[in-house]
């Protein structure tokens, strides 16, 4: 059976031999270099213990140097699975997600036909590297030495010039012999509207040959001399040769180059990826269109784990970024992302290769800014989060974009870097205490905390004093419980914590993921110090209380959690009615600041004697004293015994 032309290429683009030759062979860790897509492993063709078998991904072949086998991903479905050409040719296409082309009995014809539109492109090539070199090109040469290119580098992107003609290119093809199909199928001419002769597709514009992955000329893109043209860059119309969806400029140069360690950039126009080139960043692209497309996500990829978007600075070119979150978040896998980096505004690469050198751009390169950040910029640059609906509405459009991440364990980690983020936009910063707190997203080391005089609870008296003792038990209960901590989130973000370091465990309970492998407590004197969490568990009162000292009884911890922060709202509520009372009293005193004060103080004691059915191993007594509930049934037990009525109050 013969396939169309071009099927087998786009196949081979699709199909990492590495992944295909990996469920067969285990990779030599030490010898591979799997960023590169460089690997080794022992043959799986004959026996031997050494590596010798050899996989080169970007090429996508494989070669062993014991004996000899070589091929590419078919050969070694072929070989290893012992199966005939087309069904190996299925096999792959089925794992690319490519349906294998019916019969085509003419298919060498059409393959006949490609050669021959690519040699037509190749004399189209030559004819425009001559215009550029005679009269007529005199100011695309100007132009482009004025842009830093000099006739060598001229030469090496075979840049030419169409001529300000009609069928200039027409009549050269022509009287070379080539048949108008042939022309018009190249895309480098369009059939008159009027019965005339067809005219050239480019003209009064530098050519600048697109080249697929194996170096042949399958397309061109042109920049306009005249500055009134309507389109200043002009691509080949698609063709049986060029899908502008599946193409990057500079491909194979590009693939070359960071196979030898270089990072992928991606730009936005051809004179950008030359300029990047020629200043030592030869692993660069552009792609062909207004948007970066899904397949050419997919080929950017196969270059590189994580590729930089170099993006112009200016709104066009944040939107653009922008649009590649939304076309990439649903394709990310884990190792395979991407990195933005944003002009400055006004500028492209080439503006500023030509005004600072390549050292600034490197050193944006450095900083080039993670998908997460990009997408956390998007959704919050220029807005004010000043209500509760406002922070719901963000967080709803982040959760919309993260639940489009298909791998889970990435889409938990976009989650918990949002969350970060989230923390650092609406959460002050800490003033201070020690071990690790929560800046900028991330856990940073600060000093340690010291017993101060102001918040030692050994000296500090009055209410003060009461409130960081309560504080104390609201944090110690939950490190020790950490399963009803999901209940309790919106009450400790409004947690109000004086010592530094209450803040401080405060923030790290918020930040904590639940399924980690060790205990919480665990956890929390990794980022904080082992002192502080000691400090905090090891306090008298704190010590004291049941869900402290006994873990495990989801309800009484529930209770002593929701019981303390009633409590600690009560108070902070008198207070503030009592500093707003005394400015009164200070004017014009009336009724209604003593109303204020009492109802105040009712909430107070409604929180202190909560109403909440009691299910704690503890009642009170008419007293008010607490009373142990067993102790109390045995009681009543032995009072039954001797005759007393059962439940009395002795």
């Amino acid at each position: 059976m013969s396939l169309p032309p071009g099927f087998l290429d786009e196949l081979r683009t699709r199909t990492s031999i590495v992944q295909v030759v990996g469920r067969k062979v285990m990779w030599d860790n030490r010898k591979s270099n799997q960023g590169k897509g460089d690997m080794w492993a022992p043959c799986p063709f004959h026996h031997e213990k050494t590596a010798s078998f050899h996989v080169d991904d970007r090429k996508g072949y494989y070669y062993c140097f014991g004996c000899h086998a070589k091929g590419d991903a078919i050969s070694f479905i072929r070989e290893t699975e012992n199966v005939e050409f087309m069904e190996a040719v299925k096999i792959l296409a089925q794992e690319a997600g490519m349906p294998v082309p019916e019969r085509d009995p003419q298919a060498q014809a059409k393959a006949d036909r490609r050669t021959q539109l690519v040699e037509v492109m190749e004399m189209a090539v030559r004819h425009f590297r001559l215009m550029l070199k005679a009269g007529a090109g005199a100011a695309a040469r100007d132009y482009l030495t004025g842009r830093g290119l000099d006739e060598a580098a001229q030469e090496r992107y075979d840049i030419g010039f169409a001529a300000d003609a009609w069928q200039d290119l027409w009549d050269h093809l022509k009287g070379k012999g080539v048949e108008d199909d042939l022309i018009l199928g190249c895309g480098l001419a369009k059939p008159s509207n009027k019965g005339g002769k067809p005219y050239d597709t480019f003209r009064n514009r530098i050519m600048f040959p697109i080249r697929d992955p194996r170096g042949r000329c399958i397309a061109f893109g042109g920049r306009a001399m005249d500055p009134t043209d309507n389109a200043k860059y002009l691509n080949s119309p698609e063709t049986e040769l060029f899908d502008k969806s599946r193409t990057l400029y500079h491909h194979g140069p590009a693939r070359e180059a960071a196979g030898k360690g270089q990072p992928l950039i991606v730009a936005e126009g051809y004179m950008d990826v030359i300029a990047l080139a020629e200043a030592g960043f030869g692993a660069s692209v552009a792609p062909l269109g207004t948007a970066v497309t899904e397949h050419q996500l997919a080929m950017l990829w196969r270059i590189a784990d994580e590729p930089i978007m170099a993006l112009d600075g200016d709104m066009a070119g944040l939107r653009a970024a922008y649009r590649v979150i939304d076309l990439a978040l649903p394709l990310l896998e884990a190792g395979k992302s991407l990195r933005f980096v944003l002009m400055p505004e006004g500028q492209d690469p080439d503006d500023l290769l030509r005004a600072e050198g390549a050292s600034a751009v490197q050193a944006l390169l450095d900083k080039a800014m993670p998908m997460v950040d990009l997408l956390w910029q998007r959704e919050t640059e220029g807005r004010d989060f000043d209500s509760p609906e406002r922070k719901a509405a963000l967080d709803k459009a982040l959760r919309e974009k993260i639940m489009t991440i298909r791998d889970p364990s990435l889409r938990s980690h976009y989650g918990q870097a949002i969350k970060d983020l989230r923390w650092q936009l609406f959460r002050p910063k800490p003033k201070g205490g020690g071990g690790f707190a929560a800046r900028g997203g991330k856990w940073q080391k600060i000093e340690p905390v010291r017993a101060t005089t102001k918040s030692s609870l050994l000296v500090a008296s009055g209410e003060a004093a009461q409130t960081h003792l309560r504080e104390a038990v609201v944090l110690a209960t939950l490190i020790r419980n950490p399963e009803i901590l999901p209940e309790f989130e919106a009450d400790l973000d409004r947690l109000q914590c004086e010592p530094p370091h209450h803040g401080q465990i405060r923030d790290a309970l918020l930040f904590h993921q639940p399924g980690g492998t060790g205990t919480l407590e665990a956890e929390l004197s990794e980022k904080l110090g082992l002192d502080v969490v000691e400090k905090l568990l090891s306090l008298p009162h704190v010590a004291l209380v049941p869900a402290v000292r006994r873990p495990g009884d989801a309800e009484l911890a529930r209770m002593t959690v929701g019981e303390t922060l009633a409590k600690l709202e009560a108070d902070r509520g008198l207070a503030a009615e009592i500093r707003e009372a005394e400015q009164d009293i200070a004017g014009v005193a009336d009724e209604a600041v003593t109303w204020r004060l009492n109802e105040a103080a009712q909430a107070r004691n409604r929180a202190w004697t909560s109403q909440q059915e009691d299910k704690t191993e503890y009642e009170r007594g008419r007293n008010g004293a607490p009373v142990s509930r067993a102790e109390r049934e045995r009681f009543d037990a032995l009072l039954d015994q001797i005759g007393f009525n059962k439940g009395s109050e002795g």
